[in-house]
């Protein structure tokens, strides 16, 4: 039972996300070795994460690869891809290492890409806040112009109506 809500829990999702401390992430390499529900879960986990970030994968800008073959060499690529990203300590005073662990890459690009579903969405808010904002217009004015239609009646009114006869002692 146990096993059972410590699964529930989520520290497997954060240890695959790398968003445990340090003893979370001892822990759970500590079950890993001891208990089999506990792999089999984390395989399963890395499994679904693995096809859920391929299925919604952004393919980079076409010329990237490019760029990236003319700034670096072969080699570079395979010791980078060796060596796996870790967080920067924020207590260490040292900030510039003299090995960088990642790769920058600057991009020509600067449009930003929406989905096409999402350019529907906003095409049709668009077009909408549009109607509503002419309707409200509409009504608006429409209001307006009842408002004095009833003032002008009540003023004709006003001096239409005979005045009321004078009481006779």
């Amino acid at each position: 039972m146990k096993t059972h809500t410590y699964l529930k829990s989520g520290i497997l999702e954060a240890y695959l996300l790398g968003l445990t401390t340090e003893e979370e992430k001892e822990e759970v390499e500590r079950l890993l070795t001891t208990d089999a529900d506990v792999q089999a879960e984390l395989t399963e986990l890395e499994t679904d994460m693995e096809g859920y970030f391929l299925r919604n994968a952004v393919p980079p800008p076409p010329g990237i690869r490019e760029k990236l073959s003319l700034r670096i060499s072969e080699t570079q690529i395979e010791k980078w891809e060796e060596t796996s990203y870790t967080r920067p300590d924020p207590k260490s005073t040292n900030t510039h290492s003299t090995e960088q662990s990642y790769i920058n890459v600057e991009v020509d690009n600067t449009h930003i890409r929406v989905h096409k579903n999402w350019r529907t969405a906003f095409i049709a808010i668009f077009i909408l806040s549009k109607v509503f904002l002419i309707l409200g217009l509409y009504y608006y004015f429409k209001a307006s112009s009842q408002e004095q239609e009833l003032i002008r009646l009540k003023a004709t009114t006003q001096q239409t109506t005979p005045a009321a006869p004078n009481a006779r002692p």
